[in-house]
C-alpha cells in the first residue's frame, strides 16, 4: 500500500478531490497491476461471500464445543418479536443478530470473510447487510463503503497489527470496528476527514481489550464481542456525522494501540491463559472440552 498513515489518504483526496473509497480503489490497481474492473470485481466477489454467509446462517448449528451457537437466532426471534420496543430499535438489533450470527458460523467452520480476521468477522457484515437489505442503498454504494473499510484496516495493519496474538483483542474487534465505523460514514455521506475521526474514535473506544479466548477456541467471549464492535462502529459513525472529532488523533490512536499490544502480558494475547479464560469458569470449560480428546 502506497499510504502509512490515514492523514495521508485524506491529504491524497484533497489533492485529487477524490473521494476516500476511489483513493483506495486506484491504490490496489496499482498494487496489484489489475484494471478498475478488476479491482470491482474483486470487491464485488468479498461482498457476494459476505451476503452468502448472512443468508446461509443456520439457526440449528451448535459449535464442537457446544459453547456457540443459536443465539443468533434468539436475537433475530427478539427483534421480530419485538420490533421499535426493544431498547436499541429493530436496525440495532438486526446489527446485533448479524454479528452473533456470523460469528457463530466461524465457530461452526461455515464460510465467512475475515474483516480483517475470522474472529472480528461479524462485524462489518453486521453493519453494512441490514444496511443494505433495509435502507435502500444500492450495491455499488456497498462496494465503495468496502473500499474504504480496506483502506484504513490496510493502515492498521502498516502501523500496528491486526492479530490477537500480537495486540490482543483491540488488534481485532477494535480494527474491524473501526473499518465498520468509516464503512459507515461513507454511506451516510460523510468526507473523509469524518471517515477517520471515526475510526479514530471507534479503535479508541476499545484500547486495551483483551484476547482471552476460553479453552482457547474462537468462541467466548469472541463472538459477542463482535456484537460490541458492531454497536461501538454505529455510535461512532453517529458522532463523526455529528462533527464530534477525537481528541488524538486517528493515527496517533493506530500507534497508542500498537504499543499497548506489545506491552500486554502474554497471558492476555490468545494464549488462553488469562482473563475469561483464567477464572475457575473457564478452566473448568477448558478441561472438559480437553477430556474429550484424552
Amino acid at each position: 500500500m502506497a499510504f502509512e498513515a490515514l492523514q495521508e489518504i485524506v491529504f491524497a483526496c484533497e489533492q485529487t478531490k477524490k473521494a476516500f473509497w476511489q483513493v483506495i480503489m486506484e491504490d490496489d490497481m496499482t498494487e496489484r497491476e489489475v484494471s478498475r474492473d478488476g479491482s470491482m470485481a474483486q470487491m464485488k466477489y468479498t461482498w457476494d461471500a459476505m451476503l452468502q454467509s448472512a443468508s446461509g446462517y443456520d439457526r440449528s448449528l451448535k459449535s464442537k464445543s457446544g459453547l456457540v451457537g443459536g443465539d443468533g437466532a434468539k436475537m433475530e426471534d427478539y427483534y421480530k418479536e419485538k420490533g421499535s420496543e426493544s431498547l436499541c430499535g429493530e436496525y440495532v438489533d438486526r446489527v446485533i443478530a448479524g454479528a452473533l450470527q456470523m460469528g457463530e458460523s466461524n465457530a461452526c467452520m461455515k464460510r465467512i470473510v475475515a474483516a480483517p480476521t475470522a474472529g472480528a468477522c461479524g462485524v462489518l457484515p453486521a453493519v453494512l447487510v441490514p444496511y443494505y437489505t433495509t435502507r435502500g442503498c444500492g450495491e455499488g454504494k456497498i462496494l465503495e463503503a468496502l473500499y474504504t473499510a480496506a483502506g484504513i484496516g490496510q493502515i492498521i495493519a502498516t502501523r500496528a497489527s491486526i492479530s490477537g496474538a500480537a495486540g490482543g483483542c483491540q488488534a481485532e474487534i477494535g480494527s474491524a470496528s473501526a473499518m465498520a465505523a468509516g464503512a459507515l460514514v461513507h454511506l451516510q455521506g460523510g468526507n473523509a476527514q469524518q471517515i477517520i475521526q471515526a475510526a479514530g474514535m471507534a479503535l479508541k473506544n476499545l484500547l486495551g481489550l483483551v484476547c482471552d479466548p476460553v479453552a482457547g477456541l474462537v468462541e467466548v467471549p469472541c463472538v459477542k464481542r463482535n456484537v460490541i464492535g458492531a454497536v461501538n462502529a454505529l455510535s461512532s459513525a453517529d458522532m463523526a456525522m455529528a462533527g464530534i472529532t477525537s481528541r488524538i488523533p486517528p493515527d496517533q490512536v493506530i500507534d497508542a494501540m500498537r504499543e499497548i499490544g506489545e506491552r500486554m502480558d502474554p497471558a492476555f494475547r490468545e494464549t488462553a491463559q488469562g482473563g475469561l479464560a483464567g477464572t475457575a469458569a473457564g478452566m473448568e470449560i477448558a478441561g472438559r472440552i480437553l477430556s474429550r480428546f484424552i
